[in-house]
């Protein structure tokens, strides 16, 4: 029985059963035609599952094929592990690419950028001066061109970051933080906590948001394709699709 001051929780079984929760809801699908991603959607049926896929993916566990490594690390750049830059791809001189990490085609890393530690860069993406992508999946066209930071989060098809935008991925209600974390971060829909199965779960943003300029995403932040954000320092829980919020 949950105490009065407890919000109760929802298994992930029960979860998967929404459809806010379907990587479907956040992102559409028929305009995303990366093999490698559509793979890793369609393995998935809650957008709570992407951040375990893009590492199993990375270490050869699902199967999927990978592109060759045909694109462009520029002289200068500073690339260690295992980093797959597909054709049409380019790690500038300066950048800092630290894998596994896979970079799609057309995708960008500019001098002064960090990608590190079970990254999927999709088709497209920029990532700029200061930016910072770790653990996370970016389906293409992201445009991430300053100093940011997003962590353990999945971002649809043109997803525009603002100057200073981080997003937040751990509990810290618990006592002392650990590494590595221990406590599970859920979300939140209609007044129930979903478990995410993850430790860290910083944000799931559907396609064409815009994250205004300053703004902190609190751990498992759910927003809908298409959500109008107002400039806010914080912003947490749940956006429906469409709609509008600070």
């Amino acid at each position: 029985m949950h105490h009065l001051t407890q919000t109760p929780t929802i298994g992930a079984e029960l979860a998967r059963i929404d459809y806010r929760t379907t990587p479907e809801y956040f992102f559409d699908t028929e305009q995303v035609h990366d093999t490698v991603l559509l793979g890793l959607l369609s393995c998935c049926p809650t957008v709570f599952g992407l951040k375990k896929a893009v590492c199993d993916l990375l270490a050869g566990r699902l199967g999927i094929a990978l592109p060759e490594a045909e694109g462009v690390i520029e002289p200068g750049a500073t690339v260690r592990g295992t980093v797959i830059v597909a054709a049409g791809a380019v790690i500038a001189e300066g950048a800092h690419v630290t894998g596994p990490v896979l970079l799609c085609p057309g995708a960008r890393i500019e001098a002064g950028a960090r990608v590190r530690d079970n990254c999927v860069i999709g088709p497209g993406c920029q990532i700029g001066f200061g930016a910072e992508v770790t653990r996370s999946l970016l389906l293409g066209g992201v445009f991430m061109k300053h100093t940011s930071f997003v962590g353990d989060s999945v971002l649809g098809l043109g997803v525009s970051i603002g100057a200073f935008v981080s997003t937040t991925g751990l509990r810290v209600t618990s006592g002392p933080v650990t590494e590595p974390a221990t406590d599970e971060v859920s979300a939140h829909l209609d007044g129930n906590r979903i478990g995410t199965g993850q430790t860290k779960f910083g944000a799931v943003v559907g396609d064409g948001v815009i994250l205004p300029a300053g703004t902190v995403l609190q751990p498992a932040t759910l927003i809908g394709a298409h959500t109008v954000l107002y400039p806010k320092t914080q912003v947490g829980g749940f956006f429906p699709a469409g709609s509008q919020g600070r």
